[in-house]
């Protein structure tokens, strides 16, 4: 008998009308938002601007779900595609079944298109909103409580999760590892991790992002082990055991050669991207206005200077002219030369008739 365990919800869906509220997709939504919000902090601490990881989301997240979706289809096709499968229950996402790497892969895809249009870098992008990524599987991750699935093997730990039989592998009842909630707080843990060493070593270039892969993997490699749900396996392992190793080497090796050929992190005017806000033009109206009184008054000023070294140059010029004037006045007025010379020979003939 157990005496102790975590019980599951009797059912994942509530009726508000005709409207279903369903715990699955309401995890989900929360989970957006929790990301969106933590992300809109950390960009605009980095110096982008405020609504851009909203701008990124409108792009990222329907990409995301139709990636995880996809993802997990063609790794677990047997119930939609196998004897007793029907295809149609492909689209009936919100009975669960998102594989986190596919939302990441096409996620990334839609992100960088939505990065491409602003002209904003990704690698910047990812590493502002990887803690809210995380956060935000930690909180899907409930989703699959509502839904009583991906859970582990039975064990009668006080923490166990009991399953009914209704979505029990074998029909019966019991209790089993409760891999969403070991996976809900790895998560967490992991976002705290990105968090403090983003905080630390000033990570960029789309460290931060690796290092939450990375970190990630290392959990999910143990929960694949724990989980007895129908999946692909690949030399004895689940198909998503591979998928672990072969990622957390690759962020491994993209952490170290990052960190090499471009240290540091990027510059914040980088982050304000190269698409034109209305907001940009209502700053740059009084700049250019304040340029343009500047130019004038900058105009005014030197007609004014100029117009001071005109009237000193033409006060010089006048000056010389009328000093001459002025002395011409004063001074006694000369004597005829030709008089001079009739006095001087009027003289000399007195002076020869006395003779």
């Amino acid at each position: 008998m157990d005496l102790a365990y975590i019980p599951s919800p009797s059912r994942g869906v509530v009726h508000l009308g005709p409207l279903p509220l369903r715990g699955y997709a309401l995890c989900i939504i929360i989970g957006v938002v929790i990301a969106i919000w933590l992300g809109e902090r950390r960009w605009a601490a980095r110096g982008g601007r405020h609504g851009t990881v909203m701008d990124i989301a409108v792009w990222a997240v329907p990409f995301g779900l139709i990636g995880g979706r996809l993802y997990h289809v063609f790794t677990t096709p047997e119930p939609y595609f196998g004897t007793d499968g029907d295809p149609l229950q492909a689209f009936a996402i919100w009975k669960g079944g998102l594989g986190i790497w596919g939302a990441i892969l096409l996620g990334g895809v839609g992100a960088w298109i939505a990065c491409r249009r602003r002209g904003i870098p990704l690698p910047a992008m990812a590493d502002a909103i990887a803690p809210g990524i995380v956060l935000a599987q930690a909180v899907g991750r409930w989703g699959n409580w509502f839904n009583q699935e991906l859970y582990g093997k039975r064990t009668d730990l006080p923490w166990a999760l009991k399953i009914d039989a209704a979505h029990s592998p074998d029909g019966v009842a019991g209790t089993f590892h409760p891999t969403f909630l070991y996976e809900s707080l790895w998560c967490i843990g992991v976002a705290l991790l990105v968090l403090w060493a983003d905080k630390r070593f000033t990570l960029g270039h789309g460290r931060a992002f690796a290092l939450y892969v990375a970190a990630y993997t290392v959990g999910r490699f143990w929960f694949e082990y724990l989980r007895i749900d129908e999946a692909e396996h690949f030399l004895g392992m689940r198909l998503n055991n591979w998928t672990s190793i072969l990622v957390f080497l690759g962020a491994v090796a993209y952490i170290v050669v990052s960190a090499r050929k471009r240290p540091g992190r990027e510059a914040p005017e980088t982050l304000r991207g190269t698409r034109v806000y209305p907001e940009d033009e209502e700053d740059a109206a009084p700049v250019v206005l304040e340029k343009a009184d500047d130019k004038a008054e900058n105009k005014a000023e030197n007609k004014a200077e100029n117009k001071t070294e005109d009237k000193a140059e033409g006060k010089a010029v006048d000056k010389p002219e009328a000093k001459a004037v002025d002395e011409g006045v004063d001074e006694p007025e000369s004597e005829d030369p030709a008089g001079e010379d009739a006095k001087a020979g009027g003289g000399k003939t007195a002076r020869n008739n006395k003779a």
